[in-house]
C-alpha cells in the first residue's frame, strides 16, 4: 500500500468494506450521541469507548476547497488537476474528501453535495468522494469508476 492510499486495518475494515458497497459510515458515540469522522475507537468529545458504526445520510455542504495542480504521489499525479475539499456532513462532522463531477467555476461555499464512491484505486480500495446534488432530488449513491 502506498502512502497516498488508505491504510485498511482490522479496525477500519468495516468502514472500507461499507464504502465498497456504496455506503458511508460514521462512528457515533452511544454516551454523548455525537458522530465523528475520521473513524476512531473512542469518542473525541467525551472519550467514551462506547462507539459504533452507523450509516451516514450521504449529504454534505462544501466548507472549503483547493484545486490541486501538482501532486507527485501516486495515484494523484495522473488525476491533476483535482479538487481537494473539506465538507460538512449533515450529521455534523467535517470530512476531507475530493469533489468530482463539477467544474471549478461552479464551486461555491455551502453548495450541496452528495457522496459517491471512487473505485479502481491502485490497491482496490473504494473511497468516498462528493459531487453536486443534481436537481431538487438527491439521487441514489453512485459509483464513480476511476474518475
Amino acid at each position: 500500500m502506498s502512502a497516498a492510499t488508505p491504510d485498511v486495518d482490522a479496525f477500519t475494515r468495516t468502514y472500507w468494506d461499507a464504502a465498497a458497497e456504496g455506503r458511508l459510515l460514521l462512528r457515533t458515540c452511544a454516551d454523548c450521541g455525537r458522530p465523528h469522522h475520521y473513524p476512531r475507537e473512542f469518542c473525541p468529545y467525551c472519550w467514551s469507548e462506547n462507539v459504533s458504526w452507523l450509516p451516514a445520510d450521504g449529504r454534505a455542504t462544501l466548507y472549503t476547497w483547493s484545486v490541486v495542480h501538482r501532486n507527485d504521489l501516486p495515484p494523484f499525479g495522473d488525476r491533476v488537476p483535482y479538487v481537494a475539499a473539506v465538507v460538512d456532513l449533515v450529521e455534523g462532522p467535517r470530512m476531507m474528501t475530493e469533489v468530482v463531477g463539477c467544474a471549478e467555476s461552479e464551486l461555491r461555499i455551502g453548495m450541496e453535495l452528495y457522496v459517491r464512491f471512487r473505485t479502481g484505486t491502485e490497491d482496490g480500495v473504494t473511497v468516498p468522494v462528493f459531487g453536486p446534488v443534481v436537481g431538487a432530488v438527491v439521487s441514489p449513491v453512485g459509483v464513480v469508476e476511476g474518475e
